[in-house]
């Protein structure tokens, strides 16, 4: 029997549950192979050239995985599932087709897990391997639909609090179905979220994703119990921006390489592109709310200044013109310190001055991606172009 052979049948029977430890065990058999396994599973470089990556074709990241996204959706819509048809339909409200959203989450981890992927090279077991990685592909879809659950849910629990009546363009659920029916289809996400997290058995990828929700808990109570200091501080600002925002994809990033078996050092690269992706996200957003329109961001504009929030933008400003503190001091429950402050914000570089720092967050998880081990893979290196890709589109969306 070839070590080839024998490497997939045991690679195989692992994935499949009979060696004892599952896919995990799996990716980690094939990935600390030597010698001769080397050649089969192609051999980590030194630093990749970057090169290598931006001369790759562009394309679109979504059409990437465009069957893995749909295939997600659908299981998404069967996982919300409830005995209480009421329950179900507000569970559901945010999965139904049309209202979805962009799977912007669940793109960057589908292509996160392809640029991740170690490459197997063509052989006379090729079907064995190919099996291998259907298999070892299954934990990153369900990352994706994990990952998708607690977003949805923490969006429902937010329009709670915010009050807000629109979501990616249509009527909010506390809108349609109050405020007690939204936070317990939240509830029941984040419970359907914790029953799949568990089925994955890794007990790190269950950190990772405890801890992201915590994150989203910490910072909506940052968000909503600040002090006088705290409102006008950019640190704090940041920090309640990653727990709210950038937490989330960031664990999930870790958590796609840590299934797939990677160093610590390559999880720490993931982790590092999902956080500067997920800052640079929220801070566009946030120069999007003074600059976007109604139509185009699917929410009032002016949102979060009305919501007495105190982003980046306004922070900079404050800087260039002290005055302005008082008015955000006094809040702006009064309409005419919502003129005022846009008015000082106008005069200032507040909204430059964010975009240049939401670029500055991009380029540190371009710089991510192009740190990760060299691959001569086209698949992986086409996923890696891609997530840069949408990390530029990041930066430059008009909503």
């Amino acid at each position: 029997m070839s070590w080839r052979w024998a490497l997939a049948r045991r690679v195989a029977a692992l994935a499949a549950g009979t060696g004892g430890g599952g896919a995990a065990q799996a990716q980690r058999l094939l990935t600390t192979s030597s010698g001769a396994g080397a050649a089969l599973l192609g051999r980590q470089q030194h630093l990749p050239l970057a090169s290598q990556i931006r001369s790759k074709e562009h394309r679109d990241p979504f059409e990437l995985v465009a069957d893995d996204l749909s295939l997600v959706a659908d299981r998404l819509r069967s996982m919300v599932a409830a005995e209480v048809p009421k329950l179900a339909s507000a569970a559901e409200y945010f999965f139904k087709v049309g209202a979805e959203g962009k799977k912007f989450r669940p793109t960057v981890l589908l292509l996160m897990a392809s640029a991740l992927r170690f490459p197997l090279s063509e052989s006379a077991e090729g079907g064995v391997l190919s099996m291998l990685v259907d298999k070892l592909r299954t934990p990153h879809l369900n990352i994706a639909e994990i990952t998708e659950m607690i977003h949805v849910a923490s969006l429902l629990h937010d329009d709670v609090l915010d009050d807000a009546d629109t979501r990616r363009g249509v009527s909010s659920l506390n809108l349609v179905m109050g405020n007690k029916l939204s936070v317990l289809a939240g509830d029941f996400l984040l419970s359907r979220a914790c029953v799949a997290l568990a089925a994955l058995g890794n007990t790190e990828v269950v950190s990772l994703m405890a801890t992201a929700v915590e994150h989203l808990v910490t910072g909506e109570t940052m968000q909503i119990s600040t002090s006088r200091e705290q409102r006008r501080s950019m640190e704090y600002y940041l920090q309640k921006t990653y727990y709210k925002t950038a937490s989330l994809i960031s664990n999930s990033c870790k958590a796609v390489a840590v299934l797939a078996g990677h160093t610590a050092d390559v999880s720490m690269l993931a982790y590092e592109y999902g956080r500067n992706l997920g800052l640079a996200f929220q801070l566009i957003d946030d120069v999007l709310d003074f600059t976007g329109t109604s139509a185009s961001l699917g929410k009032g504009s002016l949102s979060d200044i009305r919501h007495g929030i105190i982003t980046a933008p306004i922070l900079y400003a404050m800087e260039e013109f002290p005055q302005l503190h008082e008015v955000v001091d006094s809040g702006f429950d009064d309409p005419a310190n919502v003129e005022i402050a846009l008015d000082y914000l106008q005069k200032s570089r507040g909204i430059e001055r964010t975009k240049e720092l939401a670029r500055e967050h991009a380029n540190r998880a371009i710089k991510a991606i192009e740190a990760l081990p060299d691959s001569d893979d086209e698949d992986v290196l086409t996923s890696r172009r891609a997530l840069i890709d949408i990390t530029e589109r990041v930066i430059t969306r008009t909503k």
